[in-house]
């Protein structure tokens, strides 16, 4: 387990919280990374919506839950895609076809693969919910 990893300790909070019915979570410390990422979450319908919260430290989001993730995480090593190449990181993080969405970092900001595939950017895949 990564200990540091900001990203995989706040996605698999808002995991445990959907797997034991919770409709709110806290996600901290926050980073424009997760904030990102919630934001694909939310794109995608996987969230009913998420605010910053500024602490004074380095903040942290309530994020409103909505009992639709069945499984997300980070993921680790972050594999690089170019955007013909989502399909094959689809079958190993999805379980199946146009079911869930991978999370892209790409030029064009954080992004769901089906947005990065439309615009024609690969990237590097952060993270995964379904």
């Amino acid at each position: 387990m990564a200990g540091n990893d900001p990203l995989s300790n706040a996605l698999s909070g808002v995991d445990n919280a959907e797997s034991v019915g919770h409709l709110n979570h806290t996600v901290q410390p926050a980073s424009n990374e997760i904030g990102s990422v919630l934001e694909v979450f939310y794109d995608r319908g996987y969230v009913d919506g998420f605010e910053f919260i500024d602490d004074g430290k380095a903040g942290r989001f309530e994020v409103e839950l909505k009992g639709a993730i069945n499984e997300c995480g980070a993921v680790k090593p972050r594999y690089s895609a170019g955007a013909d190449e989502f399909e094959k990181w689809e079958k190993r993080f999805l379980p199946a076809r146009e079911y869930g969405a991978l999370v892209v970092t790409t030029s064009h900001g954080v992004m769901s693969h089906y947005e990065a595939r439309e615009q024609g950017v690969g990237g590097q895949i952060i993270a995964y919910v379904y």
